[in-house]
């Protein structure tokens, strides 16, 4: 059975390449913001969550914090990606398993992603 990744981006450029490099290997949900997320996350659970911090309506740290904190999703692994933070400043600020600057190295990505799943 196929890994579920549950994406969540705003910008229809960004989900079409994620979508292009995830796609052959897992099951991809995408949400174009904060709100479709929390409608979402507990229908069917994801394997991964890989996050954008900035959402039109709200966070990805937000987010991110909302996922860790509950006993039913705390265990996910979440992604966050940015073209605007570093590593270091969303640790300070959620407990993210991970992080990639936008724009990312292919590869780079699909790693990362690999790793989360494994």
């Amino acid at each position: 059975m196929r890994k579920y990744i549950l994406v969540v981006e705003d910008n229809s450029d960004i989900r079409e390449i994620v979508y292009l490099l995830l796609s052959e290997d897992y099951e991809v949900h995408f949400c174009e913001d904060a709100t479709t997320f929390r409608n979402t996350i507990f229908k069917k659970r994801p394997d991964a969550v890989i996050l954008d911090v900035m959402l039109p309506d709200g966070n990805g740290i937000d987010l991110c914090c909302e996922i860790k904190s509950d006993y039913r999703t705390g265990h996910i692994p979440v992604l966050m990606m940015s073209a605007n933070s570093s590593l270091e400043e969303i640790k300070k600020k959620c407990d993210a398993d991970d992080f990639i600057p936008k724009p990312f190295n292919i590869d780079h990505f699909i790693n990362k992603v690999a790793v989360m799943v494994a």
